[in-house]
């Protein structure tokens, strides 16, 4: 097991952690500092390379028509906390060095990220994204749905004339599985009977698949063993589920003033996340009738009452504790690295992507 110089670095130099499920909700409560200033330091052994990353982000998209750089510029605030960049990079630097490969693929997966928001603002008719209009609220979904087109095809670019045919395979196959992540998650609309299995399989492809691809091509091109390329794939994808699991419970509990988002859409559009099948399955009769009403035929319910059920339930709590379980599942991955502060990094980013706050 990784010892106390190593997972509990983050706990205990930068901020102390702890998850509360209240009836205002779950929140990560820190002893000091906000997101920005903990990702900082857990940033620090890649700080340049992610500099690197983010120039070659706005490079890449840069187009001398004026309305699509117009956009192209809009859309760099979408890109928020660099959390799959940064994983990519730190397994890079535990493993081996970073080089330039690294740099663009930090990009390329940041790319797919951002067109991927783009896409889900449509789906979910979203106001909102980072505290500003969404560009399908400014520009409609048309331009969305395009400019989300033009950043896979930017990355698919990069990816191909900077990293070569193995990356770019990868990268399309990625791909090509969050798409299929989250068709069947349209296609299970409004299925009250939806099972954990379903559900996980539906967020393993939509969200882990590029957290594993990140992990994975961190440690391929920095000189990675076979087994260390498995065990950081497994491990970018073990945080993956989770980081989705707090994400979903985030949706229900969280305000859009804390995440800066819009929210509830998941209900609204009979989404069944894990808090809503837990409740479905273990919840009074009465509570889960009135929740497969939700979920099922589109009936209107206030985001306090549907929290409410969801706490009264113990379904918030137990999904919280799910991903746990697979954040505990994946810091183990870690084993196969040598000690050092990217090894603990990369631990903290972990730890950070499910105890945090939006």
């Amino acid at each position: 097991m990784l010892g106390p110089g190593s997972a509990w670095l983050y706990n205990a130099s930068m901020t102390r952690w702890r998850f509360a499920v209240s009836s205002a909700g779950p929140t990560a409560v820190g002893s000091s500092g906000g997101n920005g200033r903990v990702l900082e330091n857990l940033y620090a052994p890649i700080a340049d390379d992610l500099d690197r990353a983010r120039k070659l982000f706005d490079d890449t998209l840069f187009c001398d028509f004026p309305y699509i750089n117009e956009l192209s510029t809009y859309v760099q605030g979408y890109r928020g906390k660099m959390l799959r960049p940064a994983l990519l990079l730190l397994t890079g630097r535990a493993v081996g060095e970073v080089t330039q490969v690294h740099v663009s693929l930090a990009a390329v997966v940041e790319l797919i990220h951002v067109a991927t928001l783009l896409h889900d603002d449509v789906l979910d008719n979203a106001d909102l994204r980072r505290r500003r209009p969404t560009v399908s609220a400014l520009r409609g979904n048309e331009a969305a749905v395009l400019l989300g087109d033009y950043l896979v095809s930017q990355a698919y670019h990069l990816c191909s004339s900077a990293a070569g045919r193995h990356a770019a395979c990868r990268i399309g196959a990625t791909t090509t599985t969050v798409c299929e992540g989250e068709l069947m998650q349209i296609h299970h609309r409004g299925n009250c009977g939806l099972t954990e299995a379903e559900y996980f399989e539906i967020i393993d492809r939509k969200t882990a698949a590029l957290t594993a691809v990140c992990g994975e091509l961190g440690a391929r091109f920095a000189g990675g063993s076979d087994e260390t390329v498995r065990a950081m794939a497994a491990f970018g994808r073990l945080v993956g589920v989770a980081f989705q699991i707090v994400d979903d419970v985030l949706d229900i509990a969280g305000t859009e003033a804390e995440m800066g988002k819009t929210l509830g859409r998941d209900l609204d559009l009979g989404k069944p996340t894990l808090p809503a099948i837990h409740c479905l399955r273990q919840g009074e009769p009465a509570v889960a009738r009135r929740l497969a009403s939700v979920l099922g035929n589109g009936s209107r319910a206030p985001a306090a009452d549907v929290r409410d059920w969801l706490d009264q339930c113990g379904s918030l709590e137990y999904a919280m504790g799910r991903a746990s379980e697979f954040l505990g599942q994946a810091v183990e991955h870690l084993e196969v690295l040598r000690p050092g502060v990217a090894r603990d990094s990369l631990a903290g980013v972990a730890h950070f992507m499910v105890h945090r706050q939006r």
